[in-house]
């Protein structure tokens, strides 16, 4: 649709602006004077790697991270570049080159890439995000658990809706899909459109409210929303009694209590068993990685992400 690399580029670029928020402080840093320049990194060339596409500084930069980040994987005490070319016991090290190749060249900072690759790979960033009888679709065994916290009316979680739906049409064995609902204040239908989906999910019809709440985004009045019910085969007065309903209400803050705990600011917000997805990374390939670690690793004691896959808070 747009000359960019991809859509998930796309998000990161409006992101990088702006993003559904519910409420940026810079840095700066000091010093006793200039540090010497350290010695440029020689280039390294990893196999199934193609940098070809990166600028001579760029090569040297993705060069330097991957010569000095270590490899994702705790028995694996070596730099990441050392870990793919000696063919190391870690799957992740060449996805984690990959992944930093992204971010350079995209122009990520240091900064970025640094922290970016370690809210991808690190052991301590994977969070408990309880599902408990929230909206899902796939299999309750499912490996991957997509959590997604959005509001009907955000934008930008318009631009995610369709990516995270086709990606569950196509893995239903692999993929449980949860929704959370964060309508946020600034936004004057946000609160409505969730009380529709919330009663749609309780007469049966969630997925189908779902897909026309997000695909008419500027209709989004209680007429639009009674006859949307009307239009997948609810019972008006029953939905409208459904969506001022006290259950409908708790629902509304069990999520926000939910987010308030992961301390989410704004909409979308996706966790991938348990680990909040860098919205500037492609979708797919994140995905691709979780599900492939799960088929080839072995059965291991749960983890704060199974909670979430088993459905218990």
């Amino acid at each position: 649709m747009l000359a960019v690399r991809s859509l998930t580029t796309l998000i990161f670029l409006v992101f990088s602006a702006s993003s559904c928020r519910s409420g940026g402080a810079g840095s700066s840093t000091q010093g006793s004077g200039p540090s010497p320049t350290p010695a440029p990194p020689a280039e390294i060339t990893l196999p199934g790697i193609d940098t070809s596409a990166l600028t001579t500084r760029e090569r040297k930069e993705w060069s330097g991270y991957v010569g000095e980040f270590l490899a994702p994987c705790a028995d694996v005490p070596v730099p990441i570049a050392q870990c793919v070319l000696e063919r190391r016991p870690c799957a992740k090290c060449m996805p984690a080159a990959k992944f930093i190749l992204r971010g350079v060249r995209d122009g990520m900072s240091r900064d970025q890439i640094e922290k970016s690759f370690h809210g991808r790979f690190d052991a301590d960033r994977v969070k408990d995000v309880a599902i408990d009888g929230s909206p899902s679709r796939g299999a309750e065994s499912a490996p991957v658990v997509i959590v997604e916290f959005a509001d009907f009316e955000c934008p930008f979680c318009g631009v995610v809706a369709p990516q995270i739906d086709k990606l569950a049409e196509e893995n239903p064995a692999d993929i449980r899909f949860v929704f959370k609902f964060m309508p946020l204040p600034g936004h004057p239908h946000g609160e409505i459109s969730a009380r529709a989906a919330i009663a749609a999910a309780t007469m049966g019809k969630f997925w189908e409210m779902h897909h026309k709440l997000f695909a008419n985004q500027q209709h989004l009045e209680q007429s639009d929303l009674e006859r949307y019910a009307k239009e997948v085969g609810l019972d008006v007065p029953k939905f409208r009694a459904e969506m001022n309903s006290k259950a409908t209400t708790e629902r509304i803050e069990r999520d926000r209590k939910v987010a308030d705990g992961l301390k989410i600011q704004g909409t979308p917000a996706v966790y991938i068993n348990g680990r909040e997805f860098d919205l500037h990374q492609d979708l797919k390939e994140w995905v691709a990685l979780e599900i492939g670690s799960a088929h080839a690793a072995p059965a291991a004691a749960p983890t704060p992400a199974a909670s979430a896959k088993s459905g218990h808070p």
